[in-house]
Parts: C-alpha cells; sequence; structure tokens
C-alpha cells in the first residue's frame, strides 16, 4: 500500500549562480569559486490523480506534458532535463503512481551563463522528491549529484559539477572535485554585483568542447614528456619548458589555465581572512582578481567578445571594482563586482546593449510546502 502524498501545493525555489574564479577550470580537476544569485527559477507543483507530468512554462510561452506509465522514459531531444531527472530518480528506486501539474517560472537569464538549466534541474528534482510516492527531502549536496548526473552525465556533455554544487548549495561555496567532491561554505559580506546580459548567443558545448579538450590534450603530450607534470602543482615557470612542442595558442591557454589557478588561490586567501568585526573583505583586491581573471579568459581561453569586454570596460569606468564574463563564454552574461553605486553601473551597462541586473549572494535550494 502506498503511503499517503502531500497533497498541499509545494513550491521549490533554487538560484542562479555566478563563477566567481575557477571558469573553465572544474571539469579539469581544479578548484572553483562560486555564489548563488538572486535570480532564481521556482516551480509550483502538486500532486494528481492523472499519472504523468504536465507544466506549464509561461515565461517561454511554452508548456510540457510528458505521459508516465512507471518505465523509463525515451528522450524526445537533446538535453531533455525534464526527462532525465525523471530517469535517474527511477534509478535511485523513487517511484510515481500519481502524477504532478506544475508551473515554472523564472528571472535568471536563459542560456546565458548562470545556470539556469542548472536551477531548473535542481528545482525539478526537488519537486520530483517530495511527491514521490515515498517522499524524501533531500540534502542540497544529494541536489547538486543528482542534477549532475541528470545533466552531464545522462547526456555525455563536458561540463564541470560547479553549476549543480552552486546552486544547490547557495551563498559562496569553494569546491574541489579531486579525489572527491568537497566543498567549504563562506557567508562573506561582499555586497552588490551587476550582472549583464549582453543577449548574445552562445555555444556552449562547442565551447566547452574546444577549451577542455583542448587543454586534456596539451597536457597529455606534456606528460609523454615529463610525467610528474601537473595543473595542480606545476608552476607558471615550469610551462616554459613546453614551449617548443606546443603551438604559440597552446602556449597561451597553457598559462592561462595555470595564472588563473593561481588567482583563485589569491581570492581565496582573502575569504579565508575577512575583518572579525563584520565579515568585510578587502573589496579592491578581490575586484582586481576578478578582472585578472577576466584578461586570461579573453586572451588564452579566447570565450569573450567584443561587446562583453565593452559592458565591462564601461562598468569599470562607471565605479565597479572588477569584473569578468560568466559562464562558458562566446556570448552570455558577464558581472562586475560593485559594492558602491551599483545602479549607475548598471545603466553604464546598459548603454552599451546590455540588460543589467543588480544581484547579491543568495541562499540555495528550498521548498516551501
Amino acid at each position: 500500500m502506498i503511503p499517503s502524498l502531500v497533497t498541499k501545493t509545494l513550491t521549490a525555489s533554487t538560484p542562479g549562480r555566478i563563477c566567481l574564479f575557477g571558469e573553465h577550470q572544474d571539469y579539469l580537476g581544479l578548484p572553483v569559486i562560486a555564489a548563488a544569485i538572486s535570480r532564481r527559477i521556482q516551480i509550483t507543483a502538486q500532486p494528481v490523480d492523472i499519472r504523468g507530468f504536465r507544466l506549464n512554462l509561461p515565461d517561454i510561452s511554452s508548456a510540457i506534458d510528458i505521459p508516465f506509465d512507471g518505465m523509463p522514459l525515451t528522450y524526445s531531444e537533446t538535453r531533455d532535463y525534464f526527462r532525465s531527472a525523471v530517469n535517474i530518480l527511477l534509478r535511485e528506486g523513487f517511484r510515481f503512481t500519481k502524477g504532478i501539474d506544475g508551473e515554472v517560472r523564472g528571472t535568471i537569464p536563459i542560456n546565458s551563463g548562470t545556470s539556469s538549466s542548472s536551477a531548473l534541474l535542481v528545482s525539478w528534482l526537488n519537486i520530483l522528491t517530495q511527491l514521490a510516492d515515498i517522499p524524501q527531502t533531500l540534502p542540497q549536496e544529494r541536489l547538486a549529484e543528482l542534477a549532475y548526473k541528470a545533466e552531464v552525465l545522462e547526456f555525455g556533455e563536458p561540463g564541470g559539477m560547479m553549476d549543480h554544487y552552486a546552486t544547490a548549495v547557495g551563498d559562496v561555496i569553494y569546491q574541489e572535485s579531486i579525489p572527491s567532491v568537497s566543498l567549504r561554505k563562506f557567508h562573506p559580506k561582499l555586497g552588490t554585483f551587476v550582472l549583464g546580459d549582453s543577449q548574445e548567443p552562445k555555444d556552449t558545448i562547442g565551447i566547452l568542447t574546444r577549451v577542455k579538450f583542448g587543454m586534456l590534450d596539451i597536457v597529455a603530450r606534456i606528460q609523454v614528456i615529463n610525467p610528474a607534470f601537473s595543473l595542480h602543482t606545476s608552476t607558471l615557470t615550469e610551462a616554459t619548458e613546453f614551449k617548443d612542442i606546443l603551438t604559440k595558442d597552446e602556449y597561451i591557454l597553457l598559462k592561462g589555465n595555470l595564472a588563473n589557478r593561481d588567482i583563485l588561490r589569491n581570492a581565496l586567501a582573502i575569504l579565508d581572512n575577512p575583518t572579525e568585526s563584520d565579515r568585510s573583505i578587502d573589496h579592491h583586491a578581490f575586484g582586481k582578481l576578478l578582472t585578472e581573471h577576466q584578461n586570461n579568459l579573453r586572451d588564452a581561453q579566447r570565450i569573450s567578445t567584443p561587446k562583453i569586454d565593452r559592458m565591462i570596460d564601461e562598468a569599470l569606468k562607471a565605479g565597479a571594482l572588477g569584473g569578468k564574463i560568466n559562464g562558458s563564454g562566446g556570448g552570455g552574461c558577464m558581472f562586475v563586482y560593485a559594492p558602491e553605486q551599483p545602479e549607475t553601473v548598471a545603466a553604464a551597462i546598459e548603454r552599451v546593449g546590455g540588460k543589467a541586473y543588480v544581484i547579491t549572494i543568495d541562499r540555495g535550494a528550498e521548498v516551501r510546502k
């Protein structure tokens, strides 16, 4: 006999994220520092007697209707995350003998590098696990793990785990993924950022494939010559000995990755040493590191665009302390650190064609009953 199900409407809400430091590093096994932001995706849903999953998506004038007979679902398109979440949970032992009706709404820019897909998946997994035959409230880190399986592993995509943990756990996190996932959570007194959507389309999979597999190929070739070489421990100075076996672009990419690794370590030291009285950090040093990270992403990884460069430049002129592109790149969003006069900075971004949002650091995934 199936236990009685939750009959009240549930709302699962999950934030988007910005990658502060470590962009294009997590899939190489290097650490990242990311933060949840005050723009979110929520799903409001309730159990119904008609089996299957039905969701309205008014923000994009669409709807999802997934018939379900208890068997694993067949994917109707690539990156079919609504179905992959169900399949992942079926493998975990969850069962759904009743249906779910709901609605999806959000304020995260879509396909713009702020993890709207990961936030959507975490919210959907939260709804599914709460409305399963045997309801469960999963820890945030477990939701992140399942979302990573449903988004990346299920479809053989080249991304890492940062998006799923940053959105599910919330606040500011330092994440390592080797030898296993470990997290540190921070509550620094950071103040405001300004997120800027370039409204340029981006090819997430194409860029990840180029940058990730290009870097992995470089490392493999170097390790034939020097098996001790490691992205974790080798220095920028050591990289010079491999200049002759790499093309100019490959050598620049290698140095950019090592430099960004070191920038993250400097940022972690700042987060580790706030003032005792109010948890403030060195805002100017923090902003400067963001810009240094952006310079490498622009020149070494080559993932920035002329429009995003202009948006960052104008934001800095307007008083932002630093900033960078956000996400896989080639379009999408940038952000700047603007603890003072964020509205002035936002206006500067919009004058060069971006859509700007003043944001703060936010809490992680949650469910309201």
